[in-house]
Parts: structure tokens; C-alpha cells; sequence
């Protein structure tokens, strides 16, 4: 997939969004109801009523990108319904794109080399 950097932020729409918008409909989504600023970078993960389809939208520095993924087999681990969303990294976002348990995904500990010794 054609993706950001793993610095990128990524914020999930926990709220089902009618799937007929388009970049220009999120995009205002993400003013108007999440209050953010569509035009920074973050990556904005959308959910539809069904399970088996989401849709990201973010600005790459030239324009708004939107990408669709509907599964054949299965359907995405979405968090619960609530208002507002939440923040995943990198590696969570990676395995929601791919089907899987984002949940089950914990980041490491990490040190410095130095530390090792």
C-alpha cells in the first residue's frame, strides 16, 4: 500500500460514515465533526456500517488521497462505537488495514544500544 511514513498520525472515526463520501465530504467530516484539520498529514481512518469496509483519507502535500479496502473473507476489528476517536500507531494500524486484531498488537520496549551493555 502507498502510505505515509511510520511518523504519520493516525486517527480512527470510531462513528460509521456514510460511504458514498467522497474526498470532499471526509474532508469536511474531519472539520466540521472530528475537528481536526484534514490538511496536516494525519491519516483519517473511516468505518462503514458494515464491517468489511474502510476508507483512509489524507493529505500527502499535494493533494487529498482516499483509499477504500473492502475483505472478501473476513471483517475489521473496529473499536467500540462511541463519539469522537481514537489514535492507533503504527503497527495497530497495519494490522487493521491487513484484517487483523489491532489489539493484540503491543508496542515494544525499546532502549538504546548503550543501555544493552
Amino acid at each position: 500500500m502507498i502510505f505515509p511514513s511510520n511518523r504519520v498520525r493516525i486517527l480512527v472515526a470510531t462513528q460509521p460514515v456514510d460511504f458514498r463520501k467522497g474526498h470532499d465530504g471526509l474532508a469536511a467530516m474531519v472539520q466540521s465533526v472530528l475537528r481536526k484539520d484534514p490538511f496536516t498529514g494525519t491519516v483519517f481512518v473511516f468505518r462503514a456500517k458494515r464491517l468489511d469496509r474502510l476508507k483512509l483519507l489524507y493529505w500527502d502535500g499535494t493533494g487529498l488521497v482516499m483509499a477504500y479496502k473492502r475483505l472478501e473473507d473476513t471483517t475489521f476489528t473496529w473499536p467500540a462505537i462511541r463519539e469522537g476517536m481514537m489514535a492507533l500507531n503504527h503497527a495497530q494500524f497495519e494490522a487493521l488495514f491487513s484484517g487483523l486484531d489491532w489489539r493484540k498488537v503491543k508496542a515494544l520496549e525499546t532502549r538504546s544500544p548503550a543501555a544493552a551493555e
